[in-house]
């Protein structure tokens, strides 16, 4: 049952969206049917919870503030009804869920924000670290086996 599930959700994938990140700011392009018209409706705000990031089917929460109102908006991001997400800047962030967003204005939140088009270059930075962790962390654990086996023969 399992394994048809996440096969229709494959099916469903209209393209590969970017990796999202909770504090991001997109805009969502929504296909909106009217009567008989067809339109593309935009939503533009910040990415405060991402749901089943891993699976085949995830779920973004996006919050803006109109007129003074909160408004949210629950996305299947994988859905035919969304023509396209586009990511516009990306805030530095601690926690994944930024329920708090909620009860705060936006001047005090005092989010760093990154353009999108920084983050391209970000992005090709992130594997040469990800390639000397790797590196410096095999001898460590070298050492720590010999640390061990000098201990049996003390004993």
């Amino acid at each position: 049952m399992n394994n048809k599930l996440v096969e229709f959700n494959k099916s469903q994938k209209t393209s590969e969206m970017p990796k999202f990140r909770a504090g991001d700011v997109v805009k969502v392009f929504r296909k909106i049917i009217e009567g008989g018209k067809e339109r593309i409706q935009v939503f533009e705000g910040m990415i405060i919870a991402i749901k089943g990031a891993q699976s085949s089917s995830s779920m973004i929460t996006v919050r803006k503030v109109s007129n003074g109102f909160g408004v949210e908006i629950v996305v299947p991001v994988q859905s035919p009804n969304i023509e396209k997400i586009e990511l516009l800047k990306r805030a530095k962030t601690r926690s994944s869920k930024l329920y708090y967003v909620r009860e705060r204005s936006a001047k005090s939140l005092k989010m760093k924000f990154t353009d999108a088009a920084n983050l391209a270059k970000d992005e090709k930075k992130t594997p040469v670290v990800e390639a000397v962790v790797e590196v410096v962390a095999e001898p460590v654990l070298e050492e720590v086996v010999v640390q061990e086996k000098k201990e049996e023969a003390v004993a």
